[in-house]
């Protein structure tokens, strides 16, 4: 079967494929966002002790990936190489979003959050890259592969907006305070794990990609960040893992000490900005088909740096106009993510036409540790704060000038300068879609006279 005949999966196989996302990716909101200010508000753990935490378990978890990789692509079942591990993570995150979310009271100690968090990490890497493993042998395609991580990213938005929409509805409607939306937020997750993943096990095929088994050997893994279009890909996806992850770990701080709007109000800014990336996900996957997927995400980053900046500016005591700039300034937030993918499942192929050698697994592990990598350098800002003397509770006169002025500086300049260096990083991106379009020939050739 050649690439051209492959077939086009229908939007409902790709909606159960996705599925999983929704509780996945609001783990991905809460990681960063929601469980530092949690742990740091509700159970009462310092500022630096919450960062050095977060900072130390994402470390340790960086290298399971690499391993993750390498056991997936090893993974040889009649249920598929990818499938079997989503199923083994989903008690995991089940146990681990209990203990995190719903049973943890004020007072828990550092020892509580380090756990459980470096439990959940390792449940989160197993989802997540086998979901992505999954989806780059669900369409081999250049074009199509775009089509089937932008179904992953509209999914991954629709469960950021569902986890965060939830505790602002128990807050507004009476139902109780902010840490009971927490707890909520947690019932989710645990709820809609079984039942999106188990429906994507039903519904949706693994086609087996032919290959010969992975070498282990760290020479082969270091070969790999030696190709230019891993280097490259691996570049772009840590700065872009940075700048968000600083503006979602300052957000709430910003909001309410810098432009004077409540918990509520900030959390409704940053659903507005997600929303805002759904709304823009499709058209990022169509610009990539029509300019290539590198200079489709480059455009990308750099409008998102101009309209993040832009929006940052505005001063607070308008809420409306606020919203609507911080929804314009998110249209551009999907590109990164499921290019990158998409853009590293086609240096799989690159990969497996020159060695032989199926290594999807390795080199999307390897991915999600530079994104891992960016949400470590993300939290940098918190030991910043901590040193100029900021503090954790609300209203500004709580902070000296220097402290409010180095939180503006970290969450406006910051972001916007990384965007555009991630722009930058992918200029003359050698692996375009004519190239990988003769890979994949040449790859459907080998296998179909393999297999005759």
């Amino acid at each position: 079967m050649t690439a051209a005949a492959a077939p086009r999966r229908s939007n409902a196989v790709l909606a159960a494929f996705s599925g999983p996302c929704l509780p996945l990716a609001a783990f991905g909101v809460a990681l960063p966002v929601t469980l530092p200010e949690f742990y740091a508000t509700y159970v009462g753990l310092e500022l630096g002790v919450v960062a050095a935490v977060f900072m130390a378990v994402r470390l340790i978890d960086i290298v399971f990936d690499p391993f993750l990789g390498w056991g997936m692509d090893r993974t040889r079942t009649r249920f598929g190489r990818y499938r079997p591990w989503m199923a083994l993570s989903t008690p995991m995150l089940m146990l681990a979003a209990f203990m995190m979310f719903v049973v943890v009271q004020p007072g828990a100690p550092p020892a509580y959050l380090f756990g459980w968090l470096l439990f959940l990490y390792l449940g989160f890497s197993i989802g997540t890259l086998g979901q992505l493993g999954w989806a780059a042998v669900l369409a081999p395609q250049y074009d199509q592969r775009s089509r089937v991580y932008g179904w992953w990213q509209v999914f991954n938005i629709i469960g950021v907006v569902l986890i965060l929409v939830l505790p602002t509805i128990v807050v507004k409607t009476g139902i109780g305070d902010y840490a009971d939306g927490v707890r909520i937020m947690g019932w989710g997750i645990i709820i809609a794990l079984p039942v999106t993943i188990g429906l994507a096990m039903v519904a949706v095929p693994e086609p087996v990609t032919r290959g010969d088994a992975p070498h282990g050997s760290l020479g082969a893994y270091l070969a790999l960040l030696k190709k230019p279009v891993v280097r490259k890909l691996l570049i772009s996806d840590l700065l872009l893992g940075v700048a968000p992850g600083i503006t979602g770990s300052l957000l709430f701080f910003f909001f309410g000490q810098i432009r004077g709007y409540d918990h509520t109000e900030a959390g409704l800014f940053m659903l507005v900005y997600f929303i805002a990336g759904l709304c823009g996900a499709p058209f990022w996957a169509w610009f990539a088909t029509r300019v290539g997927k590198d200079r489709g995400l480059a455009v990308a980053s750099l409008v998102s740096a101009v309209l993040y900046v832009g929006a940052t500016l505005v001063p607070g005591g308008n809420f409306a106009l606020t919203a609507v700039v911080m929804f314009i300034a998110g249209l551009p937030y999907a590109a990164g993510l499921f290019l990158t993918r998409a853009m590293m499942a086609d240096a799989g192929d690159q990969e497996r036409f020159e060695t032989g050698i199926d290594r999807t697994g390795l080199m999307l592990s390897i991915l999600s540790a530079t994104t891992k990598i960016g949400h470590v350098v993300a939290l940098v800002p918190y030991l910043i704060l901590q040193w100029v003397g900021f503090r954790a509770v609300p209203g500004p006169d709580a902070n000296s000038p220097m402290a409010l002025l180095t939180l503006q500086i970290l969450f406006i300049l910051v972001p916007g300068v990384l965007l555009v260096l991630a722009g930058w990083a992918l200029k003359a991106y050698p692996l375009t879609a004519a190239r990988h379009n003769e890979i994949r020939q040449a790859l459907d050739a080998r296998d179909a006279e393999a297999q005759a």
